[in-house]
């Protein structure tokens, strides 16, 4: 079922107004949600734009409109869904009402939100976390570290910086002196609320031009 953007389309940084920042490695890959509540258990998950009630015939319908990610609920049944559960469960005073867990799936081959079947055969793509929203407000990203890092059953986005957002961060980002390969997402908060940018690398905006010519555009989201 088509729905309004389940998880909010990230600006570039030509105008981030962030002062102290995390930067969390941007994987490049297809971002899905899972949501949770305590009384209806896991009940839908999806993309972007799409939504599924999260039983047999979801899945089922899930998989015959989105051909390639069938992994992607595989994976979050078998590696992620209890750990998730039990933790949430233990946790509901902190976390009441719906969560949306928002996750990035990929793989060593994954680019431009396709994925290699080759991934697929031998089992390599998964999962991580890139946010977490209460009842759709977006936890800090201080909070979804400290809650989230360390409990176990899946990991969130590498945390690749912690401090002041300037210039000369972006240009490091851009020119890869850090350890990614699409980029980063700079989050902080501004006016009380959680605010994100994105900073792709140079090289991977050349790979972009390089495979897709005069459509790369379509793919520098």
């Amino acid at each position: 079922m088509k729905i309004p953007l389940a998880y909010p389309k990230i600006p570039d940084n030509s105008n981030c107004p962030l002062g102290k920042c995390f930067a969390f490695a941007k994987e490049d890959g297809t971002n899905l949600h899972f949501n949770w509540s305590l009384s209806d258990h896991w009940h839908k998950f999806g993309t972007r734009r799409t939504e599924f009630f999260f039983n047999k015939y979801g899945v089922e319908e899930f998989n015959k409109e989105h051909p390639g990610l069938e992994n992607a609920i595989d994976y979050f049944n078998y590696n992620v869904r209890d750990s998730l559960t039990s933790y949430l469960t233990k946790h509901h005073c902190d976390y009441d009402g719906v969560v949306t867990i928002f996750c990035e799936f990929f793989g060593p081959n994954s680019f431009a939100g396709q994925h290699s079947k080759e991934d697929a055969k031998n089992g390599n793509q998964k999962l991580v976390i890139i946010d977490v929203s209460v009842n759709d407000k977006l936890l800090s990203p201080q909070q979804l570290i400290e809650d989230f890092n360390q409990f176990g059953g899946i990991d969130i986005a590498k945390v690749i910086y912690k401090g002041k957002y300037d210039g000369q961060f972006t240009n490091d980002i851009r020119n890869g002196k850090y350890p990614v390969n699409e980029g980063v997402v700079c989050k902080g908060i501004v006016d009380g609320k959680v605010y994100m940018c994105k900073i792709k690398t140079n090289a991977y905006l050349k790979r972009l031009k390089t495979e897709f010519k005069d459509n790369w555009k379509d793919y520098w989201e």
